[in-house]
């Protein structure tokens, strides 16, 4: 069975907690091993226009937050909804996660790439980061 596989067969026999917690450590630290230090992250820096117009950006901030201010053309999902709504994301093309400062949002997208979604990165430094740095803004 592959990784994914086994990954999500192990999310879905979970109750409150995972039935088998030694699995599901192993599943993650399978993932962490095979990572590289640069995977799942994209940097303001690396955002010119070309990368802005084919990438989904994803605002994982809360809607008040979001309402507030977000990259043009952003979607909401709060970064503990996306392990259940992972449908409404591309399974191709680069999907990038951001929250304030990518903390949030990093966490959103360790969950995603666990769940299959290789596509997905994190903003390292967030919206603010993107604000002071992008460079590309529309």
């Amino acid at each position: 069975m592959s990784f994914k596989a086994t990954l999500l067969a192990l999310s879905m026999v979970a109750a409150p907690a995972f039935a088998d917690q030694d699995a599901v450590a192993e599943a993650v630290q399978g993932y962490m091993d095979f990572a590289t230090y640069e995977q799942g992250i994209i940097l303001p820096q690396q955002i010119d226009a070309d990368v802005f117009a084919a990438a989904v950006f994803v605002d994982t901030r809360d809607a008040e937050q979001f309402a507030a201010g977000h990259i043009e053309g952003a979607v909401n999902i709060e970064w503990r909804e996306v392990p259940a709504r992972l449908e409404e994301l591309p399974e191709t093309g680069m999907v990038i996660f951001y929250c304030n400062t990518g903390t949030l949002s990093a966490q959103a997208t360790f969950a995603a790439r666990l769940l299959g979604h290789e596509n997905v990165v994190v903003l390292q430094s967030g919206y603010t980061g993107w604000q002071k740095t992008a460079a590309y803004k529309p």
